[in-house]
């Protein structure tokens, strides 16, 4: 990272930049107090954005976060929050664990409180970084024509393939989870979910309505494709979704929808498009039918875990089902789905969705 072109986070809407520090990981408790001293480059540029409202005692600011976030404002026996209330001269009032509610700045001078409240956003940015996925926005690819399809392909390749390197049952995606991922979400509260909900239905509102035109989006799944650059060393394999009519409206969708949910700060941006991809085969899943892909990177507690994998060869089945067609379905619907959890049908819970019809 250069000096003259620091890292740009985004916290509700306004832009911070991340100056350049020695990078530290985050593992015990005991590192809180120098992780604070890290965080905290550059987090004093005074922001006139935050609303400040003047009291008789004073000047207050209000800061809404979920209750698993407020151990790392506190620290550990309080030092963070008693540091950032020595260094800004404010006092901070934190709700009790587990209770959903405003953390309240109070000072008297506005420009400490705006310190205070500054410092408290890059933390509660930090850690909430480090917080596994909960939920991603989707759409399923349940349709019975594609999961036949999907079945299909699993039986004809391990009727061809099965003696290349790797190849078994174990390593293919349930076929009642086949689902094409827009963007993955850390939701730590109602609140986030019902955000999440209320972003979803504007999207809807400006600019889907007019995409789908009121109508499913009638798309094939065929062709599939791998992650990685070697044939012969493949973790991940996809079937590629495409529309019919052989518009660009499906890519258009998903990158706007993605555009507007990073510009929110409800998804880290990553990248500036989504890959439209639908994975049908995983080594993560040799050892564990639920593992999903790249995102389980942490623990709860913002530990990094490390999942080895044992690739498989792909050249024969990307020799022998590079063009495959899984099947036709109609898109209608984009859900927040939560991972980890299952409906009644088998598919991954949805706590909320839009429909284009």
């Amino acid at each position: 990272m250069e000096v003259l072109r620091p890292q740009i986070i985004t916290i509700d809407g306004r832009n911070y930049r991340k100056n350049p520090i020695q990078e530290k990981i985050y593992q015990h408790e005991e590192d809180e107090e120098d992780f604070y001293q890290d965080s905290m480059e550059g987090a004093d540029e005074p922001c006139d954005a935050y609303e400040v409202e003047q009291t008789a005692q004073g000047f207050r600011a209000t800061v809404s976060a979920p209750s698993v976030l407020y151990k790392h404002i506190v620290g550990k026996r309080g030092d963070t929050k008693k540091k950032i209330e020595m260094e800004t001269k404010t006092s901070i009032t934190i709700p009790k664990p587990g209770l959903d509610g405003e953390i309240v700045i109070a000072g008297q001078h506005r420009n400490g409180v705006i310190s205070a409240r500054t410092r408290i956003d890059v933390l509660l940015d930090t850690f909430r970084r480090k917080q596994p996925f909960t939920h991603f926005l989707a759409f399923f690819l349940n349709e019975a024509e594609v999961q036949e399809g999907f079945l299909k392909f699993q039986e004809k390749v391990l009727e061809k393939c099965s003696k290349d390197r790797g190849v078994d049952s174990s390593v293919f995606q349930n076929s009642k989870k086949l689902h094409l991922t827009i963007g993955m979400l850390v939701l730590l509260s109602e609140q986030e979910i019902q955000q999440t909900r209320e972003m979803l239905q504007r999207c809807k509102e400006e600019f889907i309505n007019d995409i789908a035109g009121g109508k499913p989006l009638e798309v094939e799944m065929a062709g599939i494709e791998y992650m990685n650059d070697d044939p012969g060393m493949v973790d991940v394999l996809y079937a590629k979704v495409h529309m019919k009519d052989g518009s660009n409206r499906l890519q258009e969708l998903v990158d706007r929808v993605l555009e507007r949910f990073q510009a929110s700060g409800l998804i880290v941006k990553e990248w500036s498009s989504v890959k439209l991809h639908a994975t049908v085969m995983n080594t993560l899943f040799r050892k564990d039918p639920n593992a999903e892909g790249r995102y389980n990177l942490y623990t709860a507690d913002g530990k990094y875990i490390f999942k080895e994998r044992e690739s498989f060869d792909g050249r024969n089945i990307l020799k022998l089902f590079e063009n495959f067609h899984f099947g036709s379905l109609k898109l209608n619907s984009i859900h927040i789905s939560q991972r980890f959890t299952v409906d009644s049908f088998g598919n991954y819970a949805s706590c909320g969705q839009i429909d284009f019809s």
